[in-house]
């Protein structure tokens, strides 16, 4: 399975970066390419790292102004015009998609996600890795939206919510299957 992960090229703390690792080494353990950002820094290097380390493909879409940052020994790198393109190219690249912690670049990758599933446009397992709580606050806005009419598709159709990398690994094989 190819699994696009958006996630923050930032360097943050354990509470992140462990579970991100986590995640990772089920990935490449599990047979299965990362897809993702192409970064070589932050959070998104300790997911590459985990996934190469423990026998997984990488490949990376990055875009024309960050090509600086991105990873040199990943198995393919595509580099972009724009965010745009980088986000079409993940999306076609992958056939499962992981949201783990991060800004405003990884929130804006999640909500168009959601929003090409729910008009039916693409129609992958999509998983928010609620690490730490981190999206406690998304997925109770997620749930007004739904409650109060303002999604045309219930809610569990569009997202599953993982707690740790093995509910979210688990979820993405049984979708996949």
């Amino acid at each position: 399975m190819n699994v696009c992960v958006f996630l923050s090229a930032s360097d943050l703390d354990e509470r992140y970066t462990r579970p991100a690792r986590e995640f990772a080494e089920l990935v490449g353990s599990g047979g299965h390419t990362l897809v993702w950002g192409g970064s070589d820094a932050g959070l998104m290097k300790v997911v590459a790292d985990g996934v190469r380390e423990s026998g997984g493909r990488l490949v990376g879409v990055s875009v024309e102004f960050l090509r600086s940052f991105a990873r040199t020994d990943a198995d393919e790198m595509v580099i972009t015009r724009d965010l745009a393109e980088r986000k079409a190219q993940l999306l076609a690249k992958s056939d499962a998609i992981v949201v783990m912690p991060g800004g405003l670049g990884t929130l804006d990758e999640a909500t168009e996600i959601l929003e090409l599933r729910k008009h039916k446009l693409h129609d992958k397992p999509v998983v928010l890795l609620n690490t730490a709580g981190f999206y406690d606050g998304l997925m109770m806005q997620l749930r007004r939206m739904e409650d109060e009419g303002f999604l045309p598709v219930s809610l569990a159709d569009l997202v599953y919510s993982a707690d740790d990398a093995a509910g979210a690994i688990a979820y993405l094989e049984r979708a996949s299957g």
